[in-house]
């Protein structure tokens, strides 16, 4: 017999669609995999794309199907969304991890983690303001302007670009801080849009 927080995990897991996100973030990961194996191992485009990719994914599972069960159940949803929130982070780092080990690529631990966080954070915002269903728009909306605005040494192009800034760079850990933390809060408290 299952204990019931097992129970209550494989229900969770079950109604935020966590197996089919889990099942799109792999096979994504082997697509940009594919796709991008001539590419230099120095250039973050390929990073960048692979983390957007298994995040925006993975985010559509920040919205349950039956948001008036959600309203009305007797838990406290605010922990459970921010655990969520930090294992979509989570596992976007392991899968780029995975892929640039995979492909003997150079490891920056600090991007690598900066980058998950800071994605896992926009995705949360965009849950929070459109529900789980759009909130891939921006993560790959800003992946959209880390790879074609111009990258300069303005503290607004580090802001824009700081998914491909490298780790150290004051502007560029500092938005990410803010876009994890700030995304993981709004979320937790405020929850999906309704």
């Amino acid at each position: 017999m299952r204990r019931p927080s097992t129970r209550w995990l494989t229900l969770y897991a079950r109604s935020r669609q966590v197996p089919a996100s889990l099942a799109a973030a792999l096979i994504a990961t082997v697509a940009t995999w594919s796709l991008t194996r001539g590419a230099g191992s120095d250039d973050p485009r390929t990073r960048i794309l692979l983390l957007t990719s298994v995040v925006a994914a993975a985010a559509v599972g920040l919205s349950g199907q039956d948001r008036a069960l959600d309203r009305t159940a007797a838990i406290r949803w605010a922990p459970r969304r921010a655990a969520h929130v930090l294992l979509i982070g989570m596992l976007a780092g392991a899968l780029l991890l995975a892929f640039l080990t995979a492909g003997d690529e150079p490891v920056r631990a600090g991007t690598l983690l900066r980058n998950s966080a800071g994605s896992a954070g926009l995705a949360a915002i965009g849950a929070a303001l459109w529900g789980g269903q759009y909130a891939w728009t921006l993560p790959f909306g800003w992946c959209a302007a880390a790879l074609f605005v111009p990258s300069t040494d303005s503290v607004t192009s580090q802001v824009t670009t700081w998914l491909i800034q490298p780790s150290g760079t004051t502007a560029a850990d500092w938005t990410a801080l803010v876009l994890a933390v700030g995304g993981g809060l709004f979320y937790a408290l405020a929850g999906p849009r309704r």
